[in-house]
């Protein structure tokens, strides 16, 4: 397993600096589209849509240059981006979403009777544009505490249900994309969302939210190739990093492929996902030098039968882990909700009749080194499919200090090497149709 950045990666590291110094042309500074200058008042209670959007279009219409806020709060109802635009938000300066949930309804209505997501506008939108970057110091700020509450109720009612509503910031099909240095916070669901792009870089970003805020996923890349996240620090209610593969992408072979996480701080969420739509194949994703604290969940890849596909050459390495809920996930059955991941179904070992059914999960070649945890509940779960276990999955130099065994059922070919797991209760591992070499080895010492 490669444990260095992807060479594509360094590359469009450069590509962005040189993109950088074509924008601001020879020497020059790029051309300032200040916001105020447009008509924003930035004061936190006047609407600033129509100004900040005028902004937006004449930066894109000039060929680009740089959006900017000067410190002040810039309420705002959804914007649109566009290409060749640096969106840079000065320390002090934060933009503030509208409470109106009306605001975010592609048809406006009665929010509570959407379908889905896909009946509201993200508060901030781009689509088929290259060269987009988001910088500075401020704030993006989605007012979550709207929609909360009431999302709340609907997953007590039905857990695991997701109550329909806008997310922060959503691109599609778009090239080149930056976000350094900024914080997002408080979205009514996810923050940020780029989905079938390729060339992504999320460096120094802040992604806050309650504990308790449902479905406010930090930073979702979808059916991506090329993508960069970097330093950041992200405390949230749901996944810290979630990496999707919902759709098969044309010419590719795999939808998500070549992503890197590096030094990382995840705090309150529920780990570092990859699925659970992986239909379209996940390939190469890196992640490196990561701490977790608190997390319901540390690493976890997560599917079940309808959604799946590959998900293969993943690596793991130099992790930290405190008071994390399990350490390790990997589950072919997924129940939509993080306690449903270490549940086994009823009738599992008669389930291989299901094995017609399309889009079955496939996770191979995962390699996990360097990894010390300590788990308030379970060390881990292996929970493949009878008829399609999960394989070669390697652990080198991991040490989990848990309440409970580590359980792995429908696997094979998996590796100990230099694995220490210690369990208040009971055996340090559970097994159930599974090949696990020098188990009997990895007990504490």
């Amino acid at each position: 397993m490669l444990m260095k950045i992807p060479v594509t990666l360094l590359v469009l590291l450069l590509l962005f600096g040189i993109t950088n110094c074509l924008a601001a042309g020879l020497g020059g500074e790029s051309r300032i589209f200040d916001v105020r200058e447009f008509g924003a008042k930035g004061d936190g209670t006047m609407l600033d849509t129509k100004a900040i959007q005028k902004a937006l279009d004449a930066c894109g219409k000039s060929g680009g240059g740089t959006v900017q806020f000067p410190a002040g709060t810039y309420r705002s109802q959804p914007l649109t981006l566009r290409a060749n635009t640096n969106v840079r938000l000065e320390a002090g300066a934060t933009l503030l979403a509208s409470t109106n949930q009306s605001d975010f309804m592609k048809v406006p209505g009665n929010w509570f009777e959407a379908k889905s997501g896909s009946d509201f506008i993200p508060f901030i939108g781009g689509k088929d544009l290259t060269d987009v970057t988001f910088s500075g110091k401020g704030v993006i700020d989605g007012s979550g505490a709207a929609w909360w509450d009431e999302a709340e109720k609907a997953r007590q009612k039905k857990p695991g249900y997701t109550l329909p509503r806008p997310n922060l910031i959503v691109l599609e099909r778009c090239q080149n994309v930056r976000m350094e240095n900024i914080t997002l916070q408080n979205s009514p669901k996810f923050h940020f969302v780029p989905t079938d792009c390729e060339g992504v870089v999320v460096s120094n970003v802040t992604v806050t939210a309650p504990a308790g805020a449902a479905n406010t996923d930090a930073i979702d890349p979808a059916s991506c190739k090329n993508v960069l996240i970097t330093r950041c620090r992200i405390d949230v209610g749901d996944d810290n990093v979630a990496i999707k593969a919902g759709k098969k992408i044309a010419g590719r072979e795999f939808a998500s492929e070549d992503i890197t996480v590096t030094d990382c701080t995840f705090l309150h969420g529920h780990g570092l996902s990859i699925g659970s739509e992986t239909i379209g194949g996940v390939h190469h994703v890196t992640v490196r030098n990561c701490t977790f604290e608190n997390t319901e969940n540390g690493l976890r890849i997560k599917s079940q039968r309808g959604k799946g596909g590959m998900v293969e050459d993943i690596s793991y390495s130099d992790i930290t882990m405190q008071n994390v809920n399990p350490a390790i996930t990997l589950t072919s059955y997924y129940m939509n909700s993080s306690a449903g991941d270490v549940a086994q179904p009823a009738g599992i070992r008669s389930n291989s009749s299901n094995a017609a059914v399309s889009n079955t999960p496939v996770y191979r070649n995962i390699h996990i080194s360097n990894l010390s945890a300590t788990c308030v509940g379970m060390a881990g779960i292996i929970n493949g499919l009878p008829d399609c276990m999960i394989s070669n999955v390697v652990f080198e130099n991991v040490q989990i200090s848990a309440a409970q065994s580590f359980e792995i059922r429908n696997a094979r070919d998996i590796q100990l090497r230099n694995v220490v797991v210690s369990a208040k209760t009971g055996a340090p591992f559970t097994t159930e149709n599974a090949q696990v070499e020098k188990l009997e080895h990895a007990s504490e010492k």
